[in-house]
């Protein structure tokens, strides 16, 4: 089946929601996020900051219009884009999770009442700041970090919640995991390292000692393996240009079949703490002077095979020498990166121009078609028949006025067959603007497909 979607329903979350640019992002709508949208048994939750910086959630039922909000006890401390709102649900006790306003500096967390996102449960009717509970500084008394940035929520095949998170800063930053089993948080530690010796051979690059991986994602399969595509992100001055800040190189894959405590590279060779020095993990080489952007997007399909999109000036081009946000708006592409059934790596360019320095989501629809949601809510997709070679602009974001990255519901498509996405409108300054949810079906033959009223 080919890939299509028809828009299928709009609503607006908030008139006038907290909207300031920092590191070129917003603070409501970083790509990052996972998850900033999200579906669970028939329902579909949000969470954002107010104009006022409050910290707020809400939920809707699948196919309606009216969403339901509550303010958390918190509001945003700092204008850092970095400082997001992540959510998580934990299928063994149906408690909504939250992580918030953390970037290198501790962390504040939410976790409902058992049961509340769970329909045959009492506790589900009460959408009340009582039921989401209070604000805390530890999980559950774990304390992980006072360095914490970039959570991303995931749920095992078991039903148990990781975390995943930075420990650390850019340029000595390792990844992390967390796990809760219903009763309590646990520490899993560092699976990553920021040392290790990196020698560029392009342009004018030299050699450094310190940097950060950069997560694109980190998903299970059908089967229970764990995928993580990454990039690197180097610190020291002497590999960066005089201009440029042209520090982001190589995309790495690697993947876990004990849940996150063991990591492999591609032939499936144990790796201890995933280093920059570590064989076998680069899947696509590529210079830091391509402007290749970090933490854009990955996608695991039907077969447990890991897809990802990365997104940098071509090569083609040649090594850039110029500032990186210039030569991204006016150069970048989006490649959709994927591996075979018969184990290849393979690259397609998407043909559409960027026009802009920020990420690409991608998810796939049941029939392993691809979608790649490109900056200012345009939606491209290419067909599994092609091998996804076939790309093809299918929506080109009119009438949207969108910022620039979107949030995607990753959950959605499994539920009832939509792509779903968070949005918020252009403005100026520190002027508030409205921010939306906008969905568009997709071909689909699991049932019924709830379609949102316009």
């Amino acid at each position: 089946m080919k890939p299509s979607l028809t828009l299928s329903g709009s609503t607006r979350l908030d008139a006038h929601a907290l909207y300031f640019v920092s590191y070129d992002g917003l603070v409501n709508n970083n790509s990052f996020q996972k998850n900033g949208l999200l579906t669970y048994r028939g329902h579909q939750y949000a969470a954002w900051y107010t104009a006022d910086r409050s910290a707020v959630v809400a939920r809707r039922a699948l196919g309606e219009d009216t969403w339901e909000t509550v303010r958390l006890g918190h509001r945003l401390r700092y204008d850092d884009s970095h400082n997001v709102i992540s959510m998580g649900v934990s299928a063994v006790d149906g408690r909504l999770h939250l992580v918030l306003d953390s970037h290198s500096d501790g962390f504040f967390y939410v976790k409902s009442a058992a049961g509340l996102l769970d329909p045959d449960e009492p506790a589900a009717g009460a959408w009340t700041p009582a039921a989401l509970g209070p604000v805390h500084t530890t999980l559950d008394g774990l304390p992980l970090t006072p360095r914490f940035t970039y959570p991303q929520f995931l749920t095992t095949p078991e039903g148990l919640l990781q975390l995943s998170h930075r420990d650390g800063v850019s340029g000595d930053g390792r990844n992390a995991l967390a796990e809760y089993d219903g009763s309590r948080w646990r520490a899993l530690g560092e699976w990553s390292s920021s040392t290790g010796l990196y020698r560029s051979s392009t342009g004018a690059h030299r050699t450094s000692t310190a940097r950060n991986m950069y997560l694109h994602g980190i998903d299970y399969d059908v089967h229970g393996r764990l995928h993580a595509f990454f990039t690197w992100r180097e610190q020291d001055p002497a590999v960066l240009r005089a201009a440029g800040g042209l520090t982001n190189h190589d995309t790495g894959y690697v993947y876990s079949d004990d849940r996150g405590r063991t990591w492999r590279n591609d032939a499936g060779e144990a790796l201890g703490e995933v280093a920059v020095t570590s064989p076998g993990v680069i899947v696509d080489p590529l210079g830091p002077d391509h402007c290749l952007m970090n933490q854009e997007s990955q996608a695991v399909d039907s077969a447990g095979r890991p897809h990802a999109i990365i997104s940098h000036v071509p090569v083609r081009l040649g090594p850039r020498t110029g500032d990186y946000v210039t030569e991204r708006v006016r150069h970048a592409r989006a490649h959709h990166l994927r591996k075979d059934a018969a184990g290849h790596w393979l690259k397609t360019e998407i043909p559409v121009p960027l026009a802009s320095s920020q990420r690409t989501k991608l998810v796939l629809d049941r029939h392993d078609n691809a979608y790649a949601v490109l900056p200012y809510g345009r939606i491209a997709a290419a067909s599994r028949a092609s091998g996804h070679t076939d790309w093809t602009l299918l929506f080109d974001g009119e009438g949207l006025n969108a910022f620039g990255e979107v949030v995607v519901d990753e959950t959605r498509i499994a539920a009832d067959g939509v792509l779903s996405f968070l949005y918020q409108e252009r403005s100026t300054g520190t002027t508030p603007s409205a921010l939306h949810v906008v969905d568009f079906t997709l071909p689909y033959d699991g049932g019924r497909v709830a379609r949102g009223r316009r």
